[in-house]
């Protein structure tokens, strides 16, 4: 892995215009990926995970989601500055993503071989003419992608419709959607909500024999740290629309630092642990309406202290592992 990232969030903010008033949903949030990486963001529901994942292809609709500041880098084009046409071509070619209601994403009155197919010749138009494959060919990939995600029978399931599909089969034909267009990134985003404990197992190890077979850099957008240990290889914590901890899996669950991390770790049932001894996060995450000022954990933080009330400067702790954190703004890395 070299030192430039693959991809480069850098001091990205973004807010939505509510009849409320202005939500803050993104706070300067610096993200790198690096080639061949799986990195896992992790966070309560509302942190901000999917929002981030969702404005590297700006998917979010504007008006309301409006960027106040940042830069979203890859292959050295800043994707927040391109038009509607130049990040289409984009989608799914450079980066692709993987949804986690498979039946919303997929249209009920075709077959699952016609979408797929469809998703194939639409990034076909954007090649050369001379590059380009046909309907036939389009098919015959289509096929080697349900066999590649290990769908049973892909040649009959070709003419399937998605209801008569379980919800696991779903989700492979979503990640051989998403796989279509030969992506050097693959975001998920909960990708095994969805499912039973089984098929999340079987969904899981499917993206990790993927990101061995085809050196994909993933993003795994996910509430389940069991879910980052099988997978990931680095851990970003985000809470209210910050990053507040960033490391290796190793060091998250090892040595984790920051006091919501632990907190996180804490409420992890283990089959050696009593369900009484799990210990929850008191309070809950503050209204991005009107966030509070400084460290916007401090009022649900065991090591509040006064200077709290100012936001915290991000402290490097090791190559491995940074820090948002008032307690741990003397550690230097060394």
């Amino acid at each position: 892995m070299t030192n430039q990232p693959l991809l480069s969030i850098r001091d990205f903010s973004l807010d939505f215009d509510t009849f409320d008033g202005v939500y803050h949903a993104i706070d300067d949030v610096n993200i790198d990926l690096h080639a061949g990486e799986a990195l896992g963001i992790v966070g309560e529901t509302g942190c901000g995970k999917s929002v981030t994942a969702k404005s590297i292809l700006q998917l979010l609709p504007s008006p309301p989601a409006r960027v106040t500041s940042g830069e979203i880098w890859l292959d050295g084009e800043n994707f927040l500055t391109l038009d509607a046409k130049s990040i289409q071509k984009k989608r799914g070619i450079d980066v692709s993503m993987i949804f986690q209601d498979p039946m919303t994403y997929l249209n009920p009155v075709f077959t699952i071989g016609q979408q797929l197919v469809d998703v194939i010749l639409a990034h076909q138009r954007l090649k050369p003419t001379a590059d380009r494959i046909n309907k036939a060919a389009a098919k015959t990939r289509a096929i080697e992608l349900l066999e590649r995600v290990r769908l049973p029978n892909p040649e009959r399931q070709f003419d399937s419709y998605p209801h008569e599909l379980s919800g696991g089969m779903r989700q492979r034909i979503l990640i051989a959607q998403a796989l279509s267009g030969r992506p050097k990134i693959l975001i998920a985003d909960e990708p095994t909500t969805a499912l039973d404990v089984t098929i999340q197992a079987q969904i899981l190890e499917l993206i990790k024999d993927l990101i061995d077979e085809l050196g994909l850099s993933v993003i795994l957008i996910t509430h389940d740290l069991g879910v980052v240990a099988s997978i990931c290889t680095r851990v970003i914590i985000m809470y209210a629309g910050q990053v507040i901890e960033d490391a290796s899996v190793n060091e998250i669950f090892g040595n984790p630092r920051h006091p919501y991390t632990k907190g996180l770790l804490a409420a992890v049932p283990h089959p050696t642990q009593h369900a009484s001894t799990l210990t929850g996060i008191p309070g809950s995450l503050p209204n991005l309406l009107n966030p509070p000022s400084g460290c916007r954990f401090r009022e649900r933080c065991p090591l509040v202290q006064e200077k709290c009330s100012e936001r915290p400067g991000w402290t490097t702790l090791s190559d491995h592992h940074g820090i948002a954190c008032w307690e741990f703004s003397e550690e230097k890395h060394a």
